[in-house]
């Protein structure tokens, strides 16, 4: 089982920027599709942007397009995630998570996760 540990995160104001990182401890990060879902207070647990370390296809939820960028360093067996112009409805606790490869399941089935990092947008 992938072990993930997530850093980063934190307040920002409209507009800003923050990133987070998700270190993956399995040797095979290669065979891996890793990304990241966000769970809002009373709200329904959203993909917001995956990587398949198989063959570099990416998905981002369309809430999220053009603002977020997802990227993986295979020597640091590392997985980032750029989040610009962050908005007050970002606001989330952000989990990494294994997913499925490919198919209707990537970025929407979770498989491990990490324990979360709270990302808080002030307006």
């Amino acid at each position: 089982e992938v072990q993930l540990v997530e850093s980063g995160g934190g307040l920002v104001q409209a507009g800003g920027s923050l990133t987070l990182s998700c270190a993956a401890s399995e040797f095979t990060f290669d065979d891996y599709a890793l990304g990241w879902f966000r769970q809002a207070p009373g709200k329904e647990r959203e993909g917001v942007s995956c990587i398949s370390n198989t063959d570099g296809s990416t998905f981002y939820a369309s809430s999220v397009k053009g603002r977020f960028t997802i990227s993986s360093d295979r020597a640091k067996k590392t997985v980032y995630l750029q989040m610009n112009s962050l908005k007050p409805e970002d606001t989330a606790v952000y989990y990494c998570a294994q997913t499925v490869v490919r198919g209707g399941g990537f970025c929407a089935t979770f498989a491990s996760w990490g324990r979360g990092r709270q990302v808080t947008v002030s307006s």
